[in-house]
């Protein structure tokens, strides 16, 4: 903060970088395209340099920004006539299988429900795990999301925030919001996964 209020541009732009994907993901839970919710991301920035002196420290820095952020984009949805709170604004998303059901067994087998080919370990070194190539696979991933999928793991997981904070932020309840989070992390495994089975051939 000390930085950020003595104007130190270096710090601004590692916020910027660091909080712009997951800021992005949440607006464009409220606004009709990715156009509206970048434009949303920057006048929230926008917002947050003229007001940094008003910041009082009774949140965190992040918990704040993201409370601009929700203010801005339901503004923004309601002058796009899109005036749905985030929980209603999808298709639920929380529907459905989590794991592809073909990975188990069926009735009639012997252990029906159980596992018929299971996660495989992943005996990469964590240099593998961490190449361009897998960060590159795995941020096309989460994009692919559904939104409040890709808005919860987001949060919760890129920019660390506690569930609590998260469901107070998007407005959502502790189930849904770890069934999104479940969900969302289900799908980046299986993406992964798949990334390694092809690496493997």
């Amino acid at each position: 903060m000390r930085a950020l209020r003595g104007g130190d541009e270096r710090a601004f732009a590692t916020l910027v970088e660091r909080m712009t994907p997951a800021m992005l993901a949440v607006a464009e839970g409220y606004v009709p395209s990715r156009t509206v919710a970048e434009e949303v991301v920057q006048e929230t920035w926008l917002a947050v340099l003229t007001g940094l002196d008003r910041f009082e420290g009774r949140s965190s820095l992040r918990t704040w920004v993201f409370g601009i952020l929700l203010n801005v984009a339901r503004s923004r949805g309601v002058r796009e006539r899109r005036s749905v709170p985030f929980s209603r604004a999808f298709p639920a998303d929380d529907a459905g299988p989590t794991v592809d059901p073909d990975r188990f067994r069926p009735p009639g087998q012997e252990w029906p429900g159980h596992w018929a080919t299971p996660p495989r370990p992943w005996d990469l070194p964590e240099s593998a795990l961490l190449s361009h190539e897998v960060r590159t696979r795995l941020r096309a991933a989460l994009d692919a999301l559904p939104p409040r999928q890709r808005a919860v793991v987001h949060l919760r997981d890129v920019q660390g925030l506690e569930a609590a904070e998260v469901c107070a932020l998007l407005g959502i309840e502790p189930g849904n919001q770890r069934v999104l989070l479940h969900r969302g992390r289900a799908g980046l495994r299986q993406a992964l996964e798949d990334y390694l089975d092809e690496a493997r051939r």
